[in-house]
């Protein structure tokens, strides 16, 4: 495991145009981002890309259809683009590609229905695509598979609890789901989908409900972190509030591990980037009880079961995109006092 001296903060060129909810990849060096809102708050087609090494941006043909909260995939040299919300705050069933060696868009087959919000695993040159939130704003409980080769959507038996915006980790054969939303409410089923004999198994729950929490995967445990505590029936006087929960699945165990104070995050904090990096569990930025986004940056270690800070984002943001590669943890615009520009990815220095 990595030790926290070996973590550093890559600063790279800042976007061309600042965004939020946006959709980025990253492959060979290269950092694409896909549409999102702008400082008027209405969905983009901008696709920009950065050449990491070159440290430049290059502006792409936009996307055919504006749109903010899509789903990517990459596809081998093609790059799929699916629903999301267009200019009238209405989900979408389109469906988009670009093909990287012709430099040009072109439509593919469409949802069945419409919807944003969706978690996704690209697995064996086929993309999964989970959940949603549709036309009339209800969560989906739809489960699809898209095959490339013949340009189709193939149903698959449907997600035991609807949710939109939840997370997506593959572990060998199976699906994992957590997290997500169901309209203002946080969703708190851990299930799983299983490719081999495609049936759905049912976790344990999370214990605690927070908004804006954030899920990771590390070492084949499962983290639920932080977000915003409602008031419920046990606290029905309580105010909203900021909470440094940290809550563990561990899959020999088959339960949650119960929370310790030893394990809680350092900083209470909701609507920010977690990611697994250097043996580590990473919490990123986002809200807290400071008057504007966090900067602050932590790195929880699995053997130890201990946090410790890691350097400080430069800029500090929430709602900010995320992607995870081997060894970066690209943190790509979001909210500082507006709709943000900033590029900075989390990584290990050479040789740590």
């Amino acid at each position: 495991m990595a030790s926290a001296r070996a973590f550093a903060w890559e600063v790279l060129p800042p976007m061309p145009t600042g965004r939020v909810y946006c959709s980025p990849l990253y492959q060979d060096g290269q950092l694409l981002v896909l549409g999102g809102c702008g400082t008027a708050g209405l969905p983009l087609d901008t696709a920009e890309l950065l050449d990491v090494r070159a440290q430049k941006w290059v502006a792409l043909p936009p996307l055919p259809t504006p749109r903010a909260g899509a789903t990517a995939v990459a596809l081998g040299k093609q790059v799929l683009v699916v629903g999301g919300m267009d200019s009238r705050q209405s989900p979408l069933a389109s469906v988009e590609a670009y093909n990287a060696d012709e430099g040009k868009w072109e439509q593919k087959t469409s949802l069945a229905q419409p919807s944003m919000g969706i978690a996704a695993i690209r697995r064996d040159g086929t993309v999964y695509a989970l959940g949603g939130m549709g036309a009339d704003t209800s969560p989906q409980a739809l489960a699809r598979v898209y095959e490339p080769a013949k340009d189709l959507w193939q149903p698959l038996p449907s997600m035991p609890t609807p949710c939109y915006g939840a997370s997506a980790f593959l572990q060998g054969s199976k699906i994992f789901i957590l997290g997500g939303r169901q309209g203002k409410l946080p969703v708190t089923a851990f299930e799983a989908f299983d490719l081999e004999v495609r049936s759905w198994t049912r976790f344990p729950s999370v214990p605690s409900r927070r908004a804006f929490s954030s899920c990771a995967m590390a070492e084949g445990c499962f983290f639920s972190l932080g977000g915003l505590q409602q008031p419920g029936p046990h606290n029905f006087y309580s105010r909203p509030h900021f909470v440094n929960t940290v809550e563990m699945f561990d899959p020999e165990q088959g339960a949650w591990v119960k929370p310790s104070r030893t394990i809680r995050m350092r900083d209470k904090r909701a609507d920010f980037v977690a990611g697994c990096l250097g043996g580590r569990v990473v919490a990123v930025g986002g809200l807290g009880n400071q008057p504007c986004p966090l900067d602050s940056v932590e790195g929880f270690s699995l053997s130890r079961k201990k946090w410790e800070p890691l350097p400080p984002m430069p800029t500090g943001r929430c709602s900010c995109s995320s992607f995870q590669a081997q060894n970066l943890l690209f943190v790509i615009g979001g909210v500082a006092q507006g709709p943000s520009s900033a590029v900075e990815a989390l990584c290990l220095r050479e040789g740590a």
